[in-house]
């Protein structure tokens, strides 16, 4: 596997934990509850190491940016189908930006490591 595709690999997989921390951390309520104070702890440690790994091979901002965006992408639609939050227009439309923005990274950016 080449490095680039490892490094994606690595990013997706800081997503998957960075997301999944979040939602420990509601389970936490507010640290309260050892066992989601516990994984949101680990998830959030193994979510920052692998980014740490992955901006060895695509440029810092353009990494970040891919993790923060599709996190909060994930993190409200797991906020929507699994707590029920609810998400109003201005918020919908925030996140079709997001969205946005990340294809255009991936599309466009020459900074991106393609």
């Amino acid at each position: 596997m080449s490095p680039i595709y490892a490094a994606y690999a690595m990013l997706a997989l800081a997503i998957m934990t960075e997301v999944t921390g979040s939602t420990f951390l509601v389970k936490s309520e507010g640290f309260t509850k050892l066992w989601p104070s516990v994984a949101v702890i680990v998830l959030f440690a193994i979510a920052f190491y692998l980014l740490s790994q992955v901006i060895k091979v695509i440029p810092l901002g353009v990494a970040y940016a891919i993790w923060a965006g599709v996190g909060i992408i994930l993190t409200a639609a797991v906020g929507y189908f699994i707590f029920r939050q609810s998400l109003d227009i201005p918020a919908m439309i925030g996140i079709a930006l997001i969205v946005s923005g990340v294809v255009v990274i991936n599309m466009f950016s020459n900074s991106a490591g393609h």
